[in-house]
């Protein structure tokens, strides 16, 4: 037989996917994940799940796009092609304001959205908890914890006793890929 990917638990409700979460973690579980089919924050905390990389990519990528289009702006209108328009100033900043506005947004957005899906390894189209009986209500009504093989000292049959210290509606290993 195969080593499986991982063991996985499925719960009716919120509280007791967390109680089992914070025995893993208590246990030394470092490679685990959690399921749900709305946000637990307590989970995330658990799991040390942060928001900050997207936020300092998003900002970052914003201000690079800001100080690009400004810069554009700059140069043509003040160093490679000076036209003086009614008197107003080469370097009319004002004028400048609304397009820097627009591109630093629009980089913003971009980078957002591609930081958060290569943060999260996104798309994946297969991944081994897919193949998990009973993993497709993980969107619906259910809650999954899983404990995955790639931990150091995996050990399917400890991984099966933490788990089945729980009110757990099932629990069964994770076919490998």
């Amino acid at each position: 037989m195969t080593q499986p990917a991982g063991m996985i638990a499925e719960f009716a409700d919120a509280e007791e996917m967390l109680a089992a979460l914070r025995a893993a973690r208590k246990a030394g579980w470092r490679r685990l994940d959690a399921y749900a089919p709305y946000p637990v924050p307590e989970a995330a905390e658990l799991l040390a799940v942060r928001g900050w990389p997207v936020a300092a990519i998003t900002v970052a990528a914003g201000l690079a796009g800001a100080v690009l289009q400004y810069g554009t702006q700059y140069y043509l209108n003040v160093v490679d092609y000076p036209i003086n328009v009614g008197g107003r100033p080469l370097h009319a900043w004002p004028v400048f304001l609304p397009a820097t506005y627009i591109v630093a947004v629009l980089w913003a957005a971009i980078a957002a959205l591609v930081g958060m899906l290569v943060l999260n390894r996104l798309p994946r189209l297969h991944h081994p908890v897919f193949a998990a009986p009973g993993f497709d209500r993980a969107s619906e009504d259910r809650f999954f914890l899983c404990l995955f093989v790639d931990e150091p000292g995996f050990d399917a049959a400890h991984a099966e006793h933490l788990l089945r210290g729980f009110d757990a509606l099932r629990i069964s290993p994770v076919p490998a890929a």
